[in-house]
């Protein structure tokens, strides 16, 4: 095996290992976030939930594309945006449901569990910046982790602004924010992955036309 290989070889390694400690991380706070976010009727801890099953859902695609070719990686990097889409617009409708139906979120929850939540995800942020320059997949990887963190920022503020104000709106502003941050992110990855594919598409046709490969 060459050098090259070799040094290939421990990324893609290092890589699966980043992400499967990020799929954990997010998997377990998913399941815990979206139970208090439910108990305490909060629809910015909901809707932080969701965004913690989307990026665990952005890691095992990641994990399916290490090691594969770059059009295999921005593939997963592509489902891994559409995928983050559809749950940004789904937390949607469900601010349009609570807004309409009513809900009495509890503060002291939502800042608790937003706390715990961005402790994780500064974890995560410090697992995966060796790697933010890496393929489309890790760099989407980057992008949804550094998106939670300004979303559990959102949901401490959003408690304590429920705690002063003793109304439900700051939370539902806040659960709407933090939808609008998650669409965000997955219409840069879904532009990402397209200009892989395009380009890896155009040195394709170059090679096969026998111009040469760049």
């Amino acid at each position: 095996m060459s050098r090259c290989d070799c040094e290939i070889e421990i990324r893609d390694r290092e890589q699966r290992r980043v992400l499967w400690l990020l799929l954990a991380i997010n998997g377990l706070m998913f399941l815990l976030e979206l139970t208090v976010g439910w108990y305490a009727q909060s629809t910015g801890l909901i809707a932080d939930s969701l965004d913690m099953l989307a990026d665990a859902t952005v890691y095992g695609i990641g994990l399916y594309a290490v090691g594969g070719s770059l059009r295999h990686k921005a593939r997963a990097a592509l489902a891994s945006g559409y995928a983050q889409g559809a749950l940004g617009l789904l937390i949607l409708a469900d601010i349009g449901r609570r807004a309409i139906f009513g809900s009495e979120p509890v503060s002291g929850l939502m800042m608790g569990m937003g706390v715990l939540a961005l402790a994780a995800n500064v974890w995560c942020l410090a697992l995966i910046q060796k790697h933010r320059e890496g393929g489309v997949h890790m760099r989407a990887s980057w992008v949804f982790s550094k998106n939670d963190v300004i979303a559990n920022l959102g949901v401490i503020l959003g408690g304590g602004l429920v705690w002063l104000t003793g109304s439900r709106w700051p939370d539902l502003i806040i659960g709407t924010l933090i939808a609008l941050v998650i669409l965000r992110g997955a219409r840069h990855i879904i532009t990402d992955a397209r200009q892989e594919l395009a380009g890896d598409e155009r040195r394709t046709t170059c090679c096969e036309s026998g111009d040469g490969c760049h």
